[in-house]
């Protein structure tokens, strides 16, 4: 259950006989928001490159999707937006209070709203290291003091608030770029963007891994911006494949080579 009771579902998917021992890595996928849905569905990709090792995937279905409706989108609407981080963190620690992974074994991914979900698991004391190996950070929103003056930001301003105004008070304890600091020891964080972004500016990437590095954290700080592909990512198969891989590269260096959590 979440901080404040909910109860959360998520589906995992693993091969049979999965040992509950921690020991097996994990990816968690999350979006959380504009009551996009999150439901099963079949993915090569995923199969080969991460179900097929023994590995296990786990897509969270937190409050801000529309899986059960608009109540459930609303929940997590502006100054609610951090019931959606809440519900991630939760699915985070059953899984490892299951057996399933633990924290040096576990990852998370997402794009563009699901970017700011997982700078979120970075920057939130209740996140990071206490729950993550390793962190995906796709096409993401991170700075949320200036989003909505940037390329199609003003027009999600229904969902998150109007950072000009009192909504800024609230605004900024989701804002990745501006909670994180020198002292805190973050997980490794692979961060991708694309030049051409029509949607979400690269900006946003750019100023996370820029801060990161300026505190220090360039050893666990990686980065890759594509030339061309919109707010994809990629601009053609082979670009989507070499993004997919370089994704699932990252995962596995880190959270299933023989020395992590072992």
């Amino acid at each position: 259950a979440s901080a404040d009771g909910t109860a959360v579902p998520y589906f995992l998917v693993s091969k049979e006989g999965l040992p509950l021992d921690g020991s097996t890595p994990t990816l968690l996928y999350g979006y959380g928001g504009f009551e996009i849905s999150l439901t099963p569905s079949y993915s090569a990709g995923i199969g080969a490159a991460w179900l097929e090792k023994g590995h296990a995937y786990v897509q969270a279905n937190i409050r801000g999707g529309g899986e059960y409706g608009p109540r459930w989108h609303q929940a997590a609407l502006k100054e609610k937006r951090s019931k959606a981080y809440e519900d991630f963190e939760a699915v985070a620690r059953d899984l490892i209070s299951r057996g399933v992974t633990s924290p040096a074994k576990l990852g998370c991914q997402g794009g563009s709203n699901g970017g700011l979900l997982t700078g979120n698991m970075l920057a939130r004391p209740t996140a990071g290291s206490t729950l993550f190996g390793a962190i995906v950070c796709q096409v993401p929103l991170l700075d949320m003091r200036r989003f909505h003056k940037l390329l199609a930001g003003a027009s999600w301003m229904g969902e998150y608030g109007d950072p000009d105004t009192d909504d800024w008070s609230f605004l900024q304890r989701y804002s990745p770029y501006h909670n994180l600091d020198e002292a805190t020891a973050y997980p490794p964080i692979l961060v991708t963007t694309s030049t051409r972004d029509d949607r979400v500016h690269p900006g946003h990437a750019r100023k996370l891994v820029s801060k990161l590095l300026d505190l220090g954290k360039g050893p666990s700080t990686f980065y890759y911006e594509n030339i061309e592909g919109g707010h994809g990512g990629a601009a053609n198969n082979k670009q989507r494949a070499f993004m997919s891989t370089l994704a699932y590269s990252f995962l596995e260096q880190t959270l299933a080579s023989k020395n992590r959590g072992e």
